[in-house]
């Protein structure tokens, strides 16, 4: 029974699922925007919707309608071109039968009575194909039905805040070879003040999107001759992201690991063992050289155990920390390709320890202390989640069990409160998910901390311990940034495009105001490449005022003028973007103060 969203009924709050068992309805409902309150509240809405589109449009026809991390949407088909400017029309048809006040109704059916009721209606044929058991909910509003689990909500009048988002295709089932359908997407909260939130959190995003921003200031580039989700790194986005990589390599020699590389591509045989090639197979891509099947990698872990395994390793190694910056496919589908945030290769930050069972919770406690340094830089907030055994997976229940307690120890003796999400962990093991928030109140997955006892099994991973018997080692996978591509796309809309000074991709634009300063200018520029600053140096023939607001178009966080005076002087007349002020200094104040801002952050 659900405190949060629920029905009163002689005194009693009962939760939705038995109110609408017993079709009682009480006086009040009680509900927020918690997340049980929101489940219901998107899944009575995304029927809502569907109830819209077939009164607009009569031949629709409905896939599923699930309740999703960014709200709600409906999978379906019409004979009618649906575009982004009918998604007005059908929000307006939307709230004209919400008002109407329609009862939210539930039947249960058999099987045979469901697959009668929905005869000639394919898309309903293959939901019901999908599903177990001979029990099936069927939810009616009005003249609107459709086969679904609930629970919903009694009535659509209690919906009133919602908002329809974006139109997508969608192929039936995922199945890239089966019919695409009309995916509409649409957002729904207990109040107009949090829906109005989120509307103006939208408008901000828009702005803040990492593939306008990276266009504008040229970090990189996708292009349809090369493939889809492959992205190009221009000059100043990989400066960016190798200013990143310096900062990560510091702190990783310091941590005590030790930088690996492993092929790009493996015989099919390893990935059997690994469990891949029965596990995740779909996912990735295959070739065959003389006859025999390779597996271009889509993660980096088979390669570091191959380290692991070229010498005898003592329980005196261990733990044995091995880094690398590895580069990655993976076969998404093309509907899910976003900008940088997914694509088809990827750059990991990926690590891969390999200690006793003993050290694990030092090992995890590590890797939170590190993980806490890398966000606070970049001003992040974050939070952990402990992902559980999912339904597919690999090894027994015990090795779960203990790699899973480890985990939690390690959460809890670091004093950090964590969710649970059972059945969320990797197929060889439990996993500690990071998720960020960013400076607009958005969430996003980055990195995780893995605990495998799986693959050591399976590759037969031994060290010798103090009785000079073999043991097994524990592995633990890591990656703090995620990749690389999907956290420059994070950091971009996080400030913005306004990058800090210690990793912006141009750090200092120097504008000549005339020919007579250009060598002076270029003597700074070269200055600054040598102690590490990323310098341009701006002498378009064009009006100092014009250069002036194209070198701010390109969000540096700093620009100087450099005029007569200043070249007579010695002196840069300084506009600080960040701070918002305009300052002079002379050559030596101007390079103290870049290298401190240089080495203002370390991990």
């Amino acid at each position: 029974m659900s405190e949060v969203i629920g029905i009163r009924h002689n005194d009693e709050i009962l939760d939705i699922q038995t109110a609408q068992s017993r079709c009682i309805w009480g006086e009040e409902i009680h509900f927020d925007n918690s997340s049980e309150a929101l489940e219901i509240i998107r899944h009575s809405c995304a029927h809502l919707m569907a109830q819209a589109i077939k009164e607009l449009y009569p031949d629709a026809k409905f896939f599923v309608g699930p309740v999703v991390e960014e709200g709600f949407y409906y999978d379906f088909k019409t004979c009618a071109k649906i575009g982004e400017e009918d998604l007005a029309v059908i929000e307006k048809k939307m709230k004209e039968i919400a008002k109407k006040g329609f009862p939210i109704t539930k039947e249960v059916m058999t099987r045979e009575e469901a697959m009668k009721k929905f005869a000639g209606d394919e898309l309903k044929q293959a939901v019901m194909a999908k599903i177990q058991g001979d029990s099936f909910g069927v939810y009616k509003q009005g003249d609107f039905e459709d086969l679904c689990r609930g629970p919903h909500l009694p009535n659509t009048k209690l919906l009133h805040s919602f908002k329809l988002t974006k139109l997508a295709g969608a192929y039936l089932g995922g199945d890239e070879q089966a019919e695409m359908l009309t995916r509409i997407y649409g957002i729904a909260f207990a109040d107009k003040e949090s829906l109005n939130a989120y509307i103006n959190q939208l408008e901000e995003a828009k702005k803040r999107d990492h593939r306008k921003l990276g266009l504008e200031m040229g970090l990189f580039a996708f292009d349809e001759e090369i493939g889809a989700g492959l992205p190009i790194w221009l000059p100043k986005g990989a400066r960016l992201r190798r200013r990143i990589e310096e900062l990560l390599t510091k702190a990783l020699i310091v941590r005590q690991y030790e930088p690996v590389r492993g092929p790009e591509i493996l015989k099919s045989s390893v990935w059997k063992i690994s469990g891949h090639y029965d596990n995740y197979k779909e996912n990735m891509y295959f070739t065959t050289i003389d006859d025999v099947e390779y597996g271009i990698k889509p993660m980096n872990c088979v390669g570091h155990i191959k380290v692991y395994q070229s010498s005898q390793r003592s329980y005196r190694d261990l733990p044995l920390r091995f880094y690398e910056y590895g580069v990655v496919h993976r076969h998404e589908k093309s509907g899910v390709l976003h900008g940088l945030l997914r694509v088809r290769e990827f750059t990991q930050d990926d690590a891969h320890i390999f200690c006793r069972p003993t050290q694990i919770k030092d090992e995890v406690s590590n890797i939170i202390d590190f993980t806490r340094k890398i966000m606070e830089a970049f001003g992040f907030c974050y939070e952990m989640e402990l992902s559980t055994r999912p339904v597919k997976s690999i090894g027994s229940d015990d090795v779960w069990q203990t790699a899973t307690n480890a985990l939690k120890e390690a959460l809890e003796s670091n004093g950090i409160a964590y969710r649970t999400d059972e059945g969320g962990g990797a197929f060889y093991g439990p996993k500690i998910d990071i998720k960020i928030t960013d400076a607009i109140g958005r969430k996003w997955q980055c990195g995780t901390i893995q605990i495998d006892m799986n693959l050591p099994e399976r590759f037969e991973l031994k060290y010798t311990d103090e009785n000079n018997a073999y043991a097994q080692p524990v592995m633990i996978h890591r990656a703090i940034l995620g990749s690389f591509e999907r956290f420059v796309a994070i950091l971009t809309e996080h400030f913005g495009g306004e990058f800090p000074f210690f990793i912006a991709p141009t750090q200092v634009i120097l504008i000549p105001i005339s020919e007579e300063q250009l060598t002076y200018a270029l003597e700074i520029k070269e200055q600054l490449l040598n102690i590490g600053a990323y310098a341009e140096v701006m002498d378009k023939n064009e009006t100092l005022n014009k250069r002036i607001r194209n070198a701010e178009k390109q969000r540096v966080p700093m620009i100087a003028i450099i005029g007569e005076k200043e070249m007579a002087s010695k002196t840069l007349a300084i506009r600080d973007r960040r701070s918002k002020t305009q300052y002079e200094l002379n050559k030596e104040e101007f390079f103290n103060m870049v290298e401190i801002k240089i080495k203002e952050v370390s991990f």
